[in-house]
């Protein structure tokens, strides 16, 4: 019963929430289409007539601005069993609904409340017009909103066919083809309409994942979907089983190369360049895609494939429990110059117009921001490399910092707390220097900040909004350009298509610190990573840079759990700056780094600039001769001080161990004395359950007894009404046979009387005969007389 009841229980638990889900949706629909009635979405068939070029570096075009979507193709051109496949694979009830599926809404919002995550999606074809072509990137309610009124508004103003021909024009198949005629000459060589039964299936298999199920990628994998595809089709009797058969057993046989090499090709950089025009020079995206322009960028194909290269490699970045992939986002840039070298905006396929984790992404630094916020601003007010700084367990007005490793060392030199990332000391050293020193460097290297920044909590990344790679790669820039910052820029200039200049870039040079406290700054960085947390980041060059980990949320589900929500890894080599940072869109208990520490991204680096600068002429840091003599000076205090510093943490560690032997036994002590309690309690609770025990059993054998009671009168009771019924039947059939003596009796009188009377009939008839027979004349004689008239025949 109670399992019937929770039954029950989870039943209605789930009507209610499918009710209200529902309010919410139409409320929410209605507000939307407020917002929605001032779109145009005939701007779908606007055509785009000319592709702007970007160019690379070195003055070559680098990648073509939506130039697959140039080649449109009727809905009539296209093979039938194209549009078929892809509803099949797509949105089997494309047909049914009006722009969204609410049946498909509500069936994956109760699988994915049920399985505590995003286990299955909703979104129809419409849909997915609708947010590639009017919406931005953002993860928000309010957009998904927006993008259900938009889909709602496309499937009333246009026809099914017509959306499923705009949708083929738009999406991205890979291999840098957008839209179906440029997927079918880059995968097949064949113009849209000679496409086969298969070559379609192929295609609309490519959708969901172009690079995973791409036959230029994984053959077996590209058969395995394709297959899928048609066998949907089938089922959805949307061909019969001889195509089926046909299709399936055809082998697929690729073009010799892409038909655009521009078309799609660096789609992170690509975004960030037209991201940037929009914002500095004024262009909107329907300029960019139309306009053809020659947008001059910094652009490093060298660079920029090497970092693409090492984004393929999913063994240098954290695992996933579940096809939720860990983001990154990545940038190079020349800190000389400000110029974006390249960038890898995130992880998977490339999305046009997505979100960049690379310059739109706002998260907490973590340690990384240490150099900027403390250490920067202490070099420049006095402090060295030996100075000391104290590693105890503080309490400041509440906050308590920690290490990473829970421990204490009493003092440290400026130079280990940077190299072993030791949170206490920089946290000290902040309030030593005072908050407002942190936030006036922090804003020295372009960083914003807001009000609820002003705290200690800089020392360690905390902030209110966070940073970008991008931002992180710039503020790190200054420390290998002398202090001199360059305002990070990927376009160098704009020329429309008739060679006129439309923008011209203006480079700021700011000094963010002085040129010895950036030399002091590449020389403390550079032992992270030959002796410190850094590690996994060190190249056959030289090289500085700084790990970064920011902890799970404060909520119960994180509580004793270890790990991350975000890490990053910010070097640099003379050359090149690079920042890179790891983590989930949103951390949950089932989504979040196991692993705490900058050794993934640290990893990326290595690798990108091993590939990045392979070829290149080593480079060493240099300094100027002021700051060389400076340190030669200053060389013998150094080492005293290191001495200084190694002898009082050694006392501290010292006066800690005797401490901590102190503990030790009182700690042992105080668990005798728990461990004796816990045996008495253990006794005094195994009594209880023996005193339990004896009464469950007593309560059994009374109950045993009441059942035997019980089942002896209620024998007794079927004994009593057994007998009962055996009398009754007796006496019943004691009556039966009397009535059936009577009726035999009853039977015998009657058929005497009757068989008297036949005798007395056959007697008096007897009688008559002879009677006539003595009369001889016709008269019957009577006892009273005779019969006139009367006749043998009329007698009988």
């Amino acid at each position: 019963m109670q399992m019937i009841g929770r039954r029950l229980r989870s039943k209605k638990l789930w009507r209610n929430t499918a009710i209200l889900f529902a309010v919410l949706l139409t409320a929410s629909l209605v507000t939307a289409n407020m917002w929605i009635n001032g779109q145009d979405v005939r701007r779908l068939e606007e055509p785009l007539p000319e592709p702007s070029i970007i160019l690379d570096i070195h003055g070559e075009p680098a990648s073509q601005l939506a130039g697959a979507r140039l080649v449109p193709v009727a809905f009539e051109d296209m093979p039938r069993w194209l549009p078929e496949a892809i509803v099949a694979v797509e949105d089997q009830r494309f047909y049914e609904h009006g722009g969204v599926d609410l049946g498909a809404i509500m069936r994956a919002f109760v699988r994915n409340a049920q399985a505590g995550g995003v286990v299955e999606g909703a979104s129809t074809i419409t849909q997915q017009l609708a947010k590639n072509l009017f919406l931005t990137s953002e993860r928000t309610f309010e957009r998904k909103l927006k993008e259900v009124a938009i889909a709602i508004k496309i499937d009333r103003t246009y026809s099914k066919d017509k959306i499923l021909e705009l949708y083929l024009n738009q999406i991205y198949f890979g291999e840098g083809a957008w839209g179906v005629q440029q997927a079918a000459r880059t995968y097949f060589g064949v113009d849209v309409s000679e496409l086969t039964l298969a070559q379609s299936a192929l295609l609309a298999a490519l959708p969901k994942a172009p690079s995973h199920y791409s036959p230029f990628v994984d053959m077996d994998k590209a058969l395995q979907r394709r297959n899928l595809v048609l066998k949907l089709m089938y089922d959805q009797e949307r061909i019969t089983e001889a195509e089926l058969q046909q299709a399936q057993d055809e082998p697929i046989k690729l073009h010799d190369g892409p038909a655009n090499a521009l078309a799609g090709q660096y789609m992170s950089y690509a975004n960030h360049v037209m991201a940037e025009a929009e914002a500095l020079y004024g262009l909107t995206e329907d300029e960019l895609l139309r306009g053809g322009y020659r947008i001059y960028t910094n652009l490093d194909p060298k660079v920029q494939q090497a970092m693409e290269e090492v984004y393929q490699e999913d063994e240098l970045f954290p695992a996933s429990p579940d096809d939720t992939i860990v983001q990154s986002g990545a940038v190079i840039l020349d800190p000389s110059t400000g110029g974006i070298r390249g960038i890898v905006g995130r992880r998977g396929d490339p999305v046009f117009r997505g979100f960049n984790y690379a310059t739109q992404l706002k998260r907490q630094p973590g340690s990384a921001f240490k150099p900027i916020s403390v250490y920067a601003p202490a070099l420049e007010s006095g402090y060295k490399p030996y100075s000391r700084l104290v590693d105890m367990e503080l309490d400041f007005d509440g906050y308590q910092p920690r290490n990473a490793d829970r421990r204490t060392r009493g003092v440290v030199s400026l130079e280990q707390a940077v190299e072993r990332s030791y949170n206490i000391p920089a946290v000290w050293l902040l309030n030593e220097l005072g908050v407002d020193k942190g936030l006036e460097y922090i804003h020295r290297f372009g960083i914003p900040t807001t009000d609820r920044d002003a705290s200690l909590s800089l020392a360690l990344g905390g902030m209110d909004e966070g940073v970008s790679p991008l931002q992180m790669a710039s503020a790190y820039g200054a420390f290998a350009n002398e202090g001199k910052q360059m305002t990070p820029h990927a376009i160098t200039r704009i020329e429309r298509k008739n060679g006129t200049v439309e923008a011209v870039a203006s480079i700021e040079e700011r000094q963010a610190v002085q040129p010895e406290t950036a030399y002091g700054m590449t020389e403390l960085l550079q032992g992270v990573i030959e002796d410190g947390t850094g590690s996994e980041a060190r190249l056959d060059r030289p090289a500085a840079g700084k790990t970064g980990t920011t902890q799970l949320p404060n909520l119960a589900e994180f509580r004793g759990v270890s790990g991350a929500r975000d890490i990053w890894f910010v070097g640099y080599t003379p050359e090149l700056t690079a920042a890179v940072w790891m983590g989930y869109d949103q951390t949950d208990a089932e989504h979040y780094l196991k692993s705490s520490g900058g050794a993934h991204p640290a990893r990326v680096f290595r690798e990108m600039m091993t590939k990045a600068l392979a070829g290149e002429p080593v480079q060493s840091f240099e300094v100027s001769e002021a700051y060389a003599d400076s340190k030669r000076w200053n060389s013998f205090r150094a080492g005293i001080d290191r001495q200084l510093i190694e002898w009082e943490s050694k006392r501290y560690e010292s006066r800690l161990d005797r401490e901590e032997r102190e503990k030790l036994r009182e700690e042992e002590r105080r668990e005798r004395e728990e461990r004796r309690e816990r045996e008495k309690l253990e006794k005094e609770r195994e009594k209880q359950e023996k005193a339990a025990e004896r009464e469950r059993q007593r309560q059994e054998r009374e109950a045993e007894r009441a059942r035997e009671r019980q089942e002896r009168e209620e024998r007794r009771e079927q004994e009593k009404q057994e007998k009962e019924r055996e009398k009754q039947e007796k006496a019943e059939q004691r009556e039966r046979e009397r009535r059936e003596r009577e009726e035999e009796k009853e039977r015998e009188r009657q058929e005497e009387a009757e068989q008297r009377e036949a005798e007395r009939q056959r007697q008096e008839r007897e009688r008559l005969r002879e009677e006539m027979e003595r009369s001889g004349d016709g008269v019957v004689a009577s006892g009273d007389g005779a019969i006139p008239g009367a006749s043998m025949f009329s007698l009988r």
